[in-house]
């Protein structure tokens, strides 16, 4: 490997613990000094294990268990969604 390749290597190993550790995409997206967090999302995007589920788990405790009972019918990330 080149050493220009090493920083960039770990450039990409920051990032995606970052964003697996929860940090903002908008923040990480200044810090790499992507042009937008649309940039950064084409990226990273699958190194963020709760994405999806945060808005879901959050309106599921505003709707209690009824709201549990049907996200999980109608959620994109579940296996009757695909």
């Amino acid at each position: 490997m080149a050493p220009k390749d090493g920083f960039h290597v770990l450039r990409h190993t920051c990032a995606s613990i970052m964003l697996e550790a929860g940090e903002s995409v908008v923040t990480l997206a200044r810090r790499l000094g992507h042009s937008s967090p649309a940039v950064t999302l084409g990226y990273y995007a699958r190194f963020m294990p709760e994405a999806g589920s945060k808005g879901r788990n959050a309106i599921d405790g505003l709707l209690g268990k009824r709201g549990e009972a049907h996200a999980g019918r109608s959620s994109p990330d579940s296996p009757q969604g695909r």
